[in-house]
């Protein structure tokens, strides 16, 4: 991990597909200098940027997705925003229908960014949809979850359901880069932080056992939600997840399933109860 104490760094090596997550706290409007950095790294330079479509839900819309925006349209961009209903639902085919017709009602085109602003949902919906509007547009993921912080927005997975199977219609699309936002955290109910707290001690248990002692350690700090051990700890697991990801980024060897973790049964669980909180 590199930066400095209010600004941590994660590079995903991938090659071409190489990207960096960006660790912050109160930095929000901080969004639109990262993503012109970022847009300038790729290997194919956009021969035109400045339009973004920032994708949410309801829940998220505000603050935070609203200020995503008005940061982008501060630095020059032209920005739209659209809204999903929050929650699993979210994620098919027909729930995702709004975001492509937003794309065509702005005229938008390969040189378009998605900005996924939310949380898991969020971000598998927005990113399918970047895979595939033109074909692939770019897209950065700003999550604002701690499951999404830690987990999802990182590795390039995006799907949605279908009516008999969970993340069935999907594909490997890496993002441009991640933008973490560690006091987004704040506004995120108990229930949903707690789950978080749950992946994160899942690298823990697989992965890192210097980072279970830390979180043993700082369990009256998480509970606060106190931002520099939040930062740390997100930058972290973000590491350990990028670790996986740089060795098996399509699934072929196996080596990536480590980080289901308990993820396959529950989501044969999910299906068999028709589970859709």
């Amino acid at each position: 991990m590199a930066g400095s104490s209010n600004r941590l760094s994660v590079r995903v090596d991938l090659g071409p597909r190489s990207y960096d997550i960006a660790i912050v706290s109160d930095a929000l409007s901080a969004v639109a200098a990262e993503l012109e950095r970022w847009l300038e790294r790729l290997t194919y330079r956009p021969h035109r940027v400045g339009s973004a479509l920032v994708v949410t839900d309801h829940n998220v819309r505000e603050p935070h997705a609203v200020r995503v925006c008005e940061a982008l349209r501060q630095a020059g961009w032209r920005c739209e925003l659209t809204s999903l209903d929050p929650g699993e639902q979210s994620k098919s085919l027909q729930a995702i229908t709004p975001i492509y017709d937003a794309l065509v009602a702005m005229k938008a085109d390969r040189h378009t960014v998605i900005v996924a602003t939310g949380g898991g949902v969020v971000g598998d919906a927005a990113g399918f949809v970047a895979a595939t509007y033109t074909r692939g547009v770019p897209y950065l993921q700003v999550p604002t979850s701690l499951l999404a912080q830690v987990d999802s927005s990182v590795g390039g997975k995006v799907a949605v359901n279908h009516p008999r199977a969970k993340n069935l219609i999907g594909a490997f699309y890496q993002p441009i880069g991640v933008f973490i936002d560690t006091d987004t955290l704040n506004t995120l109910p108990d229930r949903e932080y707690r789950s978080g707290l749950g992946e994160v001690v899942k690298y823990g248990v697989i992965q890192d056992a210097e980072l279970f002692a830390y979180l043993e350690a700082q369990v009256e700090a998480l509970k606060r939600r106190d931002p520099d051990v939040l930062r740390h700890v997100v930058a972290r697991c973000c590491r350990l997840k990028a670790d996986v990801v740089e060795q098996d980024e399509f699934e072929r060897t196996g080596l990536r399933s480590i980080l289901n973790y308990g993820h396959t049964f529950a989501h044969a669980f999910e299906a068999l109860s028709q589970y859709d909180e």
